[in-house]
């Protein structure tokens, strides 16, 4: 990838952002709307509502730039969360400020946003997040492919049901088996996160279609991933 791009670092960083933040406020709160579908009761992770934008920068990523940019930025997102997470442990284990402690102190620190810091919800967010990604860049670049680059809707809705289905279960499942969750809640927090981030992203659709058109058009690039190796670990052909 030796052309030089104007916007993909801009693109990098709000994907970067996007995924920090959704993680801090996973940690943070459980939202719950207080009906049920289907007989599931529609609860789901603060972050549900930030992180499917990721899914968004992720398919202008791999649609524009093509699968190695984006292999690169995944792996950069990656870095970041498990970055971020070593923060909040230093901060967990560093002592509070006798005035902080007694307004706060860092029992309500570990219960808001502990999670940032713990071994299950960590590891729970970058497995689920490596998984979903990778997953979604590799359905869209083979679908463009094989549509000759049409239908964008299509590959970008389709490549969602895959990397969020992904994401959503083993994010789920990582957290329950480590007791950050716990089991009763276990179906309704995958379909509610399912649900509401393939939702979120289908509303998204408009907007992916007028970046990744202007996008094309700036940087003078349509990438067709063809003799590409989708290996999340190596970039050559």
């Amino acid at each position: 990838m030796s052309k030089q791009f104007r916007y993909l670092d801009m693109v990098m960083a709000f994907f970067v952002l996007i995924l920090v933040v959704s993680n801090v406020a996973s940690s943070a709160k459980i939202v719950d709307l207080g009906f049920s579908l289907f007989g599931i009761r529609l609860a789901f992770d603060g972050g549900t509502l930030f992180f499917p934008l990721s899914y968004v920068f992720g398919d202008v990523l791999t649609e524009v730039y093509g699968f190695r940019a984006s292999r690169k930025v995944i792996w950069t997102g990656f870095g970041a969360l498990a970055f971020s997470s070593l923060m909040f442990l230093l901060l967990r284990v560093l002592p509070g400020e006798a005035g902080w402690e007694a307004e706060v102190g860092n029992a309500a620190y570990q219960a808001v946003l502990g999670g940032m810091s713990s071994g299950g919800i960590v590891l729970a967010s970058l497995v689920g997040y490596w998984v979903g990604e990778f997953s979604n860049s590799v359905v869209l670049s083979r679908m463009k492919v094989a549509m000759h680059g049409r239908f964008l809707f299509v590959r970008t809705i389709g490549s969602t049901l895959v990397g969020e289905l992904l994401d959503s279960v083993v994010f789920v499942l990582v957290a329950t088996l480590t007791g950050v969750f716990s089991w009763d809640i276990f179906a309704s927090l995958v379909f509610t996160n399912y649900l509401l981030k393939c939702v979120v992203e289908t509303l998204m659709t408009p907007v992916t279609y007028v970046v990744v058109f202007r996008l094309k058009k700036a940087e003078g690039v349509d990438t067709f991933d063809v003799g590409v190796r989708f290996n999340p670990f190596t970039a050559t052909k």
